[in-house]
């Protein structure tokens, strides 16, 4: 399996159990209110919006709270304005980076990203030079309680593109357009979800065999999702279990 699926799963659920729920409904919000902003309050229109409220409301985020960040992205109601800029560079070991942001003062958190990347042995690099290394998708982690057959009966109708075994999970990847009606296909079929969300999936992984650099690799992502405008911090690397498992220690 990827050391890397094992890990995001892992940051995933820890997330959602240890990080202030302040910080994680702030940046939830953030999200939502970009999405109605840039393509309209509409959730049947807007298919980032429905996304973004799934998202919001699988962390429980308010509803009248999520419909405020709605109102506030259509100009409904008064609030910051937010962009969506990303930085792109690499860890050490020559692991891609790309850092998505939304922020009310794009020079302040370029700064603030370059700092990161540069007081922990990376280093930023030019917009492009990261990014076709990678490709947005529909992810899906199912729990391995889910029988193969049923689930490419169901996945692949809706749209799915692939079934990755990952240990403790099956991981479906497919179009970022089609995520939703994967996702509604699979809970009409009453399969259980652990996880649903477009990610940056890479096309190839860089292999960390080295734990001195694994740990650095996973220090400077750490500290890039600490940074209150880190929306995503997507890489390419490959740690092996056993490294993995020395690290998070």
């Amino acid at each position: 399996m990827s050391g890397h699926s094992k890990w995001a799963t892992t940051k995933h659920r820890k997330g959602a159990q240890d990080k202030a729920r302040a910080k994680l409904f702030a940046k939830l919000i953030r999200q939502v209110e970009v999405a109605a902003r840039e393509g309209g309050g509409d959730m049947n229109a807007n298919a980032t919006l429905r996304t973004m409220y799934t998202k919001a409301r699988d962390a429980s985020v308010p509803i009248d709270t999520i419909d405020r960040a709605i109102k506030r992205g259509t100009g409904e109601l008064e609030g910051v304005r937010y962009e969506a800029v990303a930085y792109e560079g690499y860890a050490p070991g020559g692991v891609a980076l790309i850092v998505e942001c939304l922020t009310d003062n794009r020079n302040r958190t370029g700064a603030d990203i370059r700092s990161i990347f540069s007081r922990n042995g990376g280093s930023m690099a030019e917009p492009g030079a990261v990014s076709w290394q990678f490709g947005r998708k529909g992810v899906v982690m199912l729990p391995k309680s889910v029988g193969e057959d049923e689930l490419m009966t169901v996945a692949l109708d809706a749209g799915a593109e692939d079934l990755a075994d990952e240990g403790d999970e099956w991981m479906l990847t497919a179009s970022a357009h089609d995520l939703q009606g994967l996702r509604h296909a699979l809970e009409q079929a009453s399969i259980s979800i652990d996880q649903a969300d477009v990610e940056m999936v890479p096309a190839s992984r860089v292999p960390v065999d080295d734990e001195s650099t694994a740990k650095k690799v996973l220090k400077l992502i750490d500290l890039l999702e600490e940074h209150d405008d880190v929306q995503n911090v997507w890489s390419n690397f490959d740690i092996p279990d056993e490294i993995l498992e020395k690290v998070e220690v």
